[in-house]
């Protein structure tokens, strides 16, 4: 049962609303991305470490600017300026092609009733997913487990955010911007480093494990936690 307090449940996507194996899903996209770009002249390889190059940038981004200029200005320094003018071609891939990495996630018929659920019982749901993709990246993987954005108050995208998770920053921006205090929130992640950074901003923690990232090995036997069904059974929706 969620703790009186709560006003606000906030989910991470990647691996909890949509259930994924990380590698998969990131050779697969990379893989539709280099097709994409290839009648451009781009070249797999130094495109994808200019991607990798680029998201570290925003990774390491320090609340002075947005994500998405990081991420531009960084990968344009890296593959040249005239690449800012195919931005338009980039955002259209994760319109189109990127439905094709749909085929590296699984299912979740239980997204749609956790987010209806909650609203139901009077509970603010926010997407606290990392980032690094622009808002149309994001409509799109929602859309592989039936959600859209309008399920929710507030999306966390590259375009309106300036700082990524395990920042503690990320959590204090999400709050100073939808006015939440941080005990009326929950985050629900499954990442046991970017998600229970919460922890720190004073937001409860409940780890999803079907799809659980532990690379670190911390200790999370305190943390409420349960696959995502069990999660469900925990908010009781």
């Amino acid at each position: 049962m969620l703790d009186p307090q709560i006003t606000t449940v906030l989910f991470d996507l990647d691996g909890t609303l949509l259930p994924m194996e990380l590698e998969k899903f990131t050779n697969t996209y990379f893989g539709l991305l280099a097709k994409k770009a290839a009648p451009f002249g781009f070249q797999p390889e130094p495109l994808v470490a200019a991607v990798w190059k680029g998201t570290k940038a925003m990774v390491k981004n320090d609340g002075t600017e947005t994500n998405d200029k990081r991420f531009w200005d960084t990968f344009a320094g890296e593959m040249g300026e005239e690449v800012l003018q195919l931005r338009p071609v980039f955002d259209g891939f994760y319109a189109n092609e990127f439905h094709g990495a749909k085929a590296a996630c699984e299912e979740n018929p239980l997204a749609r009733r956790a987010i209806d659920g909650l609203k139901a019982k009077g509970y603010d749901v926010i997407l606290a997913t990392n980032p690094i993709f622009p808002l149309v990246g994001v409509e799109t993987r929602l859309s592989w487990v039936g959600l859209r954005p309008e399920d929710f108050s507030y999306i966390t995208a590259y375009e309106n955010s300036t700082t990524c998770k395990p920042n503690l920053a990320y959590y204090a921006e999400i709050l100073r911007k939808t006015g939440k205090r941080p005990q009326e929130c929950l985050m629900v992640g499954n990442d046991a480093t970017e998600d229970t950074a919460a922890l720190e901003q004073g937001i409860g923690v409940y780890l999803v494990t079907d799809c659980l990232l532990n690379p670190k090995g911390r200790d999370i036997s305190g943390l409420p936690q349960g696959t995502f069904a069990a999660f469900l059974e925990f908010a009781g929706v």
